[in-house]
């Protein structure tokens, strides 16, 4: 038991990814695809911010009796992988508005189906 409240954020993590996974793989509506990618980069997120902290460690700033600190960098990266993720998903809904608007659905089977007539 000790072994799943230990590692409480690791198996957040796995759920989060399956979960956006799942969504991402069974959605034919291009929004919840979206969605289900930022679920998934999301508990990607958490996995490098869980990484990045050390148990008993403080901010790394040079300080008298501190001997143990918490690595910043994935928490930097994390920083960067967020405005990406956001402006990736502006692209991907700006795309699906332009989809929505040349075949009138967001439905991917229905502009397939529509798109194979041409």
């Amino acid at each position: 038991m000790s072994f799943i409240v230990d590692y409480y954020n690791y198996w957040i993590v796995v759920f989060l990814m399956m979960a956006g996974f799942y969504i991402v793989i069974s959605a034919n509506n291009l929004v919840k695809k979206v969605v289900g990618l930022n679920i998934f980069q999301t508990s990607v997120f958490i996995m490098y911010i869980s990484i990045g902290k050390v148990s008993g460690g403080s901010a790394p700033i040079l300080a008298d009796g501190i001997t143990s600190y918490s690595n910043p960098l994935p928490h930097v990266l994390i920083l960067t992988a967020i405005v990406v993720g956001v402006a990736t998903t502006a692209v991907g809904l700006a795309l699906i508005v332009r989809i929505k608007r040349a075949y009138g659905t967001v439905e991917e089977n229905e502009f397939k189906d529509k798109d194979a007539l041409i």
